[in-house]
């Protein structure tokens, strides 16, 4: 029931989606906003004081608020009478009452949303916050600009470069930027980069810039309190009023300010702010393939200028494991790690950073802080692959944006451990910042080796993800269609994660319509029946992409196996093929995979232009591809209702048809045969049909249009014979048969025959010439193929004389003439009351073109359907005329064989041969000439007819107002209809009436009552028998009338007429080639003898089908099953001709003068920043230059010194000279040490900043480790382990017993036994437990504990003695387990021993570890029992390969090095 739930679901969710442009409810902002307020006051709160005691300055207290603004409760409180004031006891949580949109004053009106918090909010709360209510899009990437808080100088480059880098990654990628938030320092930067980016007006996406402040530190905060939520509250920055407070920046979007209940106080927001981007790098990154791990969102620190407080920033988010990119030359911290970074941590002493703090902070600092940076900075230093300092003289960054990126990617590659896991996060990073020049210069270099499997998850996130880019990179680099498309699954998915579009809403209709089809049918049988949910399936896509294509084509993805097994049980109401049409398709007319039209079908029914020329390049039938798309677009086109949509549908179709055409041309230009052969084979990847037959359904006329296309027309209008005879020679040998046989006409085969003579004949005589015989293994093949050219018999001759469609036009033209003769003489001197010889013919002519009509009407040689048929037949406006012309003949004979209605019957057949001699132009639309000239003439009509009801306006109300004035009360209704309709449309081409003016007027043309059936009324006459009309308005009624429609509207009707003229003019040729084709094809399929004795040929034709049952005969010219070698070959072909199409119009794209314009800016920009990088560098490897020169003329001063010291005492060998080797500039004459000193390790994870469980160490530089070395100001944190008894005689609370115990390791700042159990070396064991895989020992294994935080460990732990395993490991293993290996103790290896750099160690507490390997054989028992707790444990232990990328700590990773070079 699960899995129907979910099917169910989600085939609602895509009718929802499909609906969603006209169902979604539309909320009013009002209520919006009351919603969002009561959400804000349920889950935001703010802290406030509960009681009031006054501190040193009067009316102000301890929390920094005066007494006014503090509640009465809090000032005169019950419940902390006589407690001193504690921020931990009397700030207090309650519901905020600053939340909504904050509006900065002054140019612009910026706007932005803004909350109060607490800093006990909840980030989850806070991450809510900002994606579900602020509506921002979840990141893929979360930048922290950290830095200094008070305003510093920027160099203008620095300043350019960090703007234009920070928004670019912002853009790009993606990205949250989370600052301080005001008006300053940092910040201020950051904002002014945001505003730039709005100001330029690139793009429409906005950058997303969070500021997270202290409300206690905002100037003017008053104007955004409002209990209920501002909508917007207008905030004034007054900079210079500010005084200690700051102003909030107007160039952040989101701020989010943080309340500890104080005022005054900076730093407040840097824990929730913490815990906030914590958060967020644990939610998953952006759209991943359904079977890729999940990977967070990456947080990169990036850090300008900056003090202690940066410095504390720096070193807590590395040690989370946050790469930082560091700005040199931004100041103060910034610098000093950027000067150190890259140098041996031996030459980062205290004395060094001493000097860099005074050369950069520019003043003395503290000895006990100087100590603590230096320890910091060597930390920070240590972790090269999490820091990145961006040096604007360096090209190996570019630009900032692109260190940001690389520093992220070194991060993720931790080490070799993660091997191809590594390679992976660094892949999906780039996708989701769609970087793909990233991907290219960091991922996909030589090192990194790929399978076209490894890739398969990133080919999907890409797709669904529409990075266009990335899909062309992954193509290159080894992804394989046929494998990632290979299961119909990816390709059901693709289409689930299709974006909203038409298709996918006209999808999920269908689906729906289907889940309810079976829905209903599952009602009417038991009610035990499982129930199975739809959902989307390759053939429901096949059902609608065959109703874009077309009914005539076959379904192009085959039925899936799970629905056809349940459709079993019911009738399917959503198939769209008939059981004859299902039963008819055999093995050869199966759907074919093709992985390429896949992908392009599925990026072409998005309307995604980029993703489809992509997979374009990847069809092998990429001309049928094309013509395909130009249908389903422009269907869908038609079928749509958005405008915008429909518009874009058009322009990609029209796209598509360019490439067609491009492809097809360099077709035609390579090989005409091959090319035509394209034009008519069925494609089994679009459903069996042909590249013509979708052109001319896609009504691309400018493809049929073409001249490779047009000659395959001409080819088969002509027939067998050639289409180089002139038509008087055809028409002489129609009546003059015999000429055929003396060479008078020429045939195809003939031409072909004498074509290849005449090559084979020049190849021989360039033979004889050279003398070269390379040739000869051609002639050969083209005398075996000129060999099996057949030469025409004499009947066959005959016969493809009369079969070829252009001798049955010719043979039609004169029959029809000869039709017309017939009728005209029946109708003008034969047409009798009894039908005369004559006149039967004529019936019996006309018969047999009806039978001709009905023919065309059914014959459906593609399989269009009768429906379908039928529309077509209709659309042609010559058989519209052909059905009218019928239907008339047929009524005008009813009537005339009625002798009542004997003339009505005639005059009947007299329009009747009106309308059978306009059908009579239907014989020029083969002429190349008159052709276009008919399509003018049919436009010109529909002018005209529009027109018509213009003119009839102007007619209709000068007839009726001259009728009314002139005639009273005039009951006969032709005479009404004369005068009001008739008269004034004759008045237009010069029939003056003479009724209007008295002086023309006549009283004997007209009747006085009207009792005159064959004269008008006369007009309405005065008491002097005079016309009583006003002359004066008659005529000028007249001059008005002749005016408007004798000089405007005709003219207008010309220069309509013009206009449509200069219109069609360039495109008639076009449409005139593109409805050839209708023509061509009727006369082919067309029975050989004209009418009437082409009643015969149906005759024949009805009895082979319906009485014999033969099947009809099947013609290639249109549609041709080439055999599956041939169709490769010609495939390939193709594929090859559609390269150099690419090819050839990049070329044609890179030699345009718009390219060149851009290529030189572009070459000019790149010119000028390295000139400016140039000099900028130049400059600074002068300075390095002169401080080398300084400290070299040191070191000889010194040396000097030194010589000159010891030639005075004479003891040569009694000191050792200093060495002259350089050292840092800034390193004083008391540092020099030994080389060896220099290069020394000591511990690191036992000096760590932070000890376990909360716990803080006094900071030991390297050069303090050593116990030798003095460090007066060395006073350790005391950290004895609490609550356990260990049994020690020692507790590590004695001074004196702490002595006897010192760390071999040196100092670690922490004194007494910490987290160990005792005083001393602790004793651990490491067991490595191995295995050879298979017996042919080529992979050696070890067992893994894999831990609860995910990482893998080898089973040990603490013991008494190195002679017995750890007690823990029973736990571990298993008892049984446990006391076995207890007894191969002894044969174990012990591959180290000795001190380990644990976090756990004190001065006077530290770990030693003895590693042993017993490696266990095939025959040994406890590898069974071994190999049975490792499947039991459910992962908990694991049979890991032992090689370089093991994921196993640093020291452990060493241990199982030496046990592999052991057993090597």
């Amino acid at each position: 029931m699960g899995e129907a739930e979910t099917e169910k679901r989600m085939v609602t969710s895509l009718v929802m989606s499909a609906a969603s442009p006209s169902k979604h409810l539309s909320l009013s902002p009002s209520f919006q906003r009351c919603a969002f307020a009561s959400w804000v006051r349920e889950n935001v709160n703010k802290k406030e004081c509960c009681l009031f005691q006054q501190c040193i300055r009067e009316d102000i207290c301890y929390c920094g608020y005066s007494k006014e603004e503090h509640t009465d409760e809090a000032i005169k409180p019950e419940d902390f009478t006589g407690e001193s004031w504690d921020k931990h006891r009397h700030l207090c949580e309650v519901p905020t009452d600053a939340f909504g949109d904050i509006s900065f004053d002054g140019l612009g009106q910026k706007t932005g949303k803004y909350a109060r918090v607490s800093t006990d909010t909840s980030p989850e709360v806070l991450y809510q916050l900002l994606t579900e209510h602020w509506k921002l899009s979840p990141p893929n990437l979360l930048i922290s600009v950290t830095g200094g808080a008070k305003n510093f100088y920027l160099k203008a480059r620095i300043k350019n470069m960090f703007h234009r880098g920070l928004i670019k990654v912002a853009q790009t990628t993606g990205a949250w930027i989370i600052t301080g938030g005001t008006h300053a320092g940092v910040m201020k930067h950051v904002g002014q980069a945001v505003r730039d980016y709005a100001l330029s007006g690139s793009s429409h996406s906005q950058i997303v810039a969070i500021g997270m402040a202290t409300w206690g530190i905002i100037h003017n905060r008053d104007a955004l309190v409002h209990p209920e939520g501002s909508f917007p509250a207008h905030y004034t920055m007054d900079i210079k009023g500010q005084g200690r407070l700051s102003c909030l920046d107007n160039n952040h979007t989101h701020f989010l300010l943080v309340d500890d209940g104080t005022q005054g106080h900076y730093g407040v927001e840097i824990e929730l702010r913490s815990r906030l981007e914590k958060c967020i790098s644990r939610k998953r990154l952006g759209t991943q393939a359904p079977d890729t791990g999940v990977t967070t969102i990456p947080v990169v620190c990036v850090v300008l200028d900056g003090g202690p407080g940066t410095l504390d920033t720096i070193y807590n988010a590395m040690l989370c494991g946050t790469p930082c990119v560091i700005m040199e030359g931004s100041g103060r911290i910034a610098d000093v790690i950027a000067q150190v970074a890259g140098q041996p941590v031996s030459r980062v002493t205290i004395a060094h950073i001493r000097q860099l703090m005074k050369r950069f902070f520019g003043e003395n600092m503290p000895n006990h802080r100087i100590i603590e940076w230096t320890k910091k900075i060597q930390d920070i230093i240590r972790l090269p692959h999490l820091l990145t300092v961006f040096r604007i003289g360096e090209d190996s960054h570019g630009d900032v944006d692109v260190a940001i990126l690389q520093a992220l990617l070194k991060a993720s590659k931790i080490g070799e451990s993660l091997g191809t896991e590594s390679w992976k996060r660094q892949l999906e990073l780039a996708i989701a910042w769609n970087r793909v020049d990233i991907a290219e210069t960091e991922i996909f270099t030589e090192e990194s080796q790929w399978k076209s499997s490894d890739l398969h998850w990133a080919m999907f996130s890409a797709l669904v993800g529409n990075k266009p880019q990335f899909v062309s990179l992954l193509l290159e680099n080894g992804v394989s269609l046929r494998d990632f498309l290979h299961d119909e699954e990816t390709l059901c998915e693709l289409y689930k994660n299709m974006p909203g579009c038409f298709f996918l809403r006209k999808l999920a209709k269908r689906v729906e319509r289907a889940r309810r089809s079976k829905r209903r049918m599952l009602e009417r049988r038991v009610q035990g029946l499982p129930r199975h949910g739809e959902t989307i399936s390759m053939t429901y896509v096949s059902e609608e992409v065959r109703h874009l294509l077309g009914s005539f084509t076959h379904p192009i993805y085959p039925p899936s196996s799970r629905e056809y097994h349940f459709n079993m049980t019911m009738e399917e109401t959503s198939s769209s093929l008939s059981k004859d049409q299902a039963a008819s398709l055999s093995p050869h007319d199966e759907p074919q995979r093709n992985f390429g039209r896949d992908l392009f079908l599925w990026a072409v029914v998005q309307d995604n232009k980029e993703m489809a020329q992509i997979a374009w390049e990847q069809c092998s039938d990429c001309m049928s591809a094309a013509l395909a798309a130009t249908k389903i677009l422009k269907k869908m086109a038609e079928e749509g209702s958005d405008a915008d949509e429909k518009e874009v549908m058009r322009e990609l179709a029209n796209h598509y048809e360019k490439q067609a055409i491009g492809v097809f041309n360099e077709c035609h230009n390579n090989d005409e045969e091959r090319a035509q052969k394209l034009l008519v084979r069925a494609s089994p990847y679009w459903g069996r049909t042909t590249c013509l037959r979708l052109a001319l359904e896609a009504d691309d006329k400018s493809f049929v249009a073409q001249s490779g296309v047009q000659a395959l027309l001409t080819q088969i209008w002509c027939g067998e014979l050639s289409v180089d005879n002139p038509v008087w020679r055809v028409l002489v040998c129609m009546v003059f048969f015999p000429l055929i046989y003396t060479r008078f006409l020429v045939f195809r085969c003939d031409e072909v025959i004498q074509r290849e003579t005449e090559k084979n004949e020049e190849i021989k005589t360039v033979e004889n010439v050279t003398g070269s015989v390379l040739r000869t293994n051609t002639r050969r093949l083209d005398a075996a193929r000129l060999h099996r050219k057949k030469i025409l018999g004499n009947w066959s001759k005959l016969v493809c004389l009369y079969s070829a469609p252009q001798v049955k036009f010719y043979w039609n033209i004169v029959s029809y003439f000869a039709f017309l003769f017939l009728f005209a003489v029946v109708l003008m001197i034969d047409f009798q009351a009894t039908p005369s010889p004559a006149e039967l013919l004529l019936y019996i002519w006309l018969l047999s073109l009806v039978c001709e009509e009905v023919r065309q009407l059914f014959h459906d040689p593609d399989g269009f359907g009768f429906r379908k048929k039928a529309k077509m037949y209709i659309n042609d406006l010559w058989n519209i005329l052909d059905v009218l012309s019928i239907i008339l003949f047929i009524v005008g004979l009813v009537f005339r064989l009625n002798a009542l209605l004997f003339y009505a019957g005639k005059i009947i057949l007299c329009v009747d041969f009106v309308v059978f001699c306009l059908r009579l132009m239907a014989i020029f639309t083969i002429s190349r000439t008159l052709g276009p000239k008919i399509i003018i003439v049919k436009r010109m009509m529909m002018d005209m007819f529009f027109f018509m009801f213009l003119l009839s306006i102007w007619v209709v109300a000068y007839g009726v107002a001259k009728q009314g004035i002139l005639i009273d009360n005039d009951s006969r209704l032709d005479w009404i209809i004369r005068g009001a309709v008739y008269e004034p449309y004759l008045i237009i081409f010069g029939n003056f009436p003479t009724n209007i003016d008295y002086a023309a007027f006549d009283m004997d043309s007209c009747s006085m009552n009207g009792t005159d059936p064959l004269k008008p009324k006369c007009p309405v006459l005065n008491e002097n028998q005079t016309p009583a009309f006003p002359e004066w308005l008659t005529i000028i009624m007249l001059c008005v009338y002749l005016l408007f429609a004798n000089i405007l509207l005709l003219n207008l009707l010309i220069a309509i007429f013009n206009f449509t003229f200069q219109e069609v003019q360039d495109n008639t040729d076009t449409i005139w080639k593109f409805q050839r084709y209708e023509l061509i094809k009727e006369y082919h399929s067309r029975p050989t003898a004209p009418p009437p004795l082409i009643i015969f040929s149906h005759l024949y034709h009805f009895i082979r089908l319906l009485l014999l049952r033969r099947p009809p005969v099947v013609c290639k010219e249109f549609k041709n099953e080439l055999p599956q070698i041939e169709e490769e070959e010609l495939l390939n072909w193709e594929a090859l001709m559609k390269d150099r199409y690419l090819l050839s119009t990049q070329q044609e794209q890179s030699q345009t003068m718009e390219r060149r314009i851009l290529d030189t800016a572009q070459k000019v920009t790149v010119m000028n920043e390295r000139l400016e990088r140039e000099e900028e560098t130049s400059s600074a490897a002068i300075m390095t230059r002169l401080a080398r020169l300084e400290e070299q003329v040191s070191q000889s001063a010194k040396a000097l010194q030194w010589i000159m010291e010891n030639m005075k005492s004479q003891g040569f060998a009694s000191k050792k000279a200093p060495p002259l080797t350089p050292s840092s500039t800034d390193e004083p004459p008391d540092t020099f040490k030994r080389p060896s000193e220099k290069e020394a390790t000591f511990h690191v994870n036992a000096r760590q900043c932070y000890y376990p469980n909360n716990g803080k160490r006094f900071p030991v530089p390297d050069e303090k480790v050593p116990w030798e070395v003095s460090f007066s100001s060395y006073l350790p944190h005391h950290y004895p382990k609490e609550s356990k008894d260990s049994g020690d005689s020692v507790d590590g609370s004695e001074p004196e017993a702490l002595d006897n115990y010192r760390n071999p390791g040196g100092r670690t700042g922490v004194r007494g036994r910490g987290e160990l159990s005792h005083l001393g070396p602790n004793l651990n064991i490491d067991l490595v437990l191995t295995r050879w895989r298979d017996c042919g020992r080529s992979v050696l294994e070890y067992l893994a504990v894999w831990e609860n935080h995910g990482a893998l460990v080898l089973p040990g732990g603490p013991t008494q003695s190195a002679d017995q395993l750890p007690v823990n490991l029973q736990k571990t293993l298993g008892k049984t387990v446990y006391e076995k290996l207890s007894e191969k103790l002894s044969e174990g290896k012990k591959i180290s021993e000795g001190y380990v750099d644990d976090c756990r160690n004190t001065d006077n507490a530290w770990v030693e570890t003895t590693v042993l390997n017993i490696h266990l054989l095939r025959t040994d028992e406890v590898l069974l029992d071994i190999n049975n707790m490792v499947i039991s444990s459910h992962g908990t232990l694991r049979w890991q390969e032992v090689s370089g990328r093991s994921r196993l700590a640093s020291n452990q990773k060493d241990s199982l090095r030496k046990v592999a070079e052991w057993h090597s």
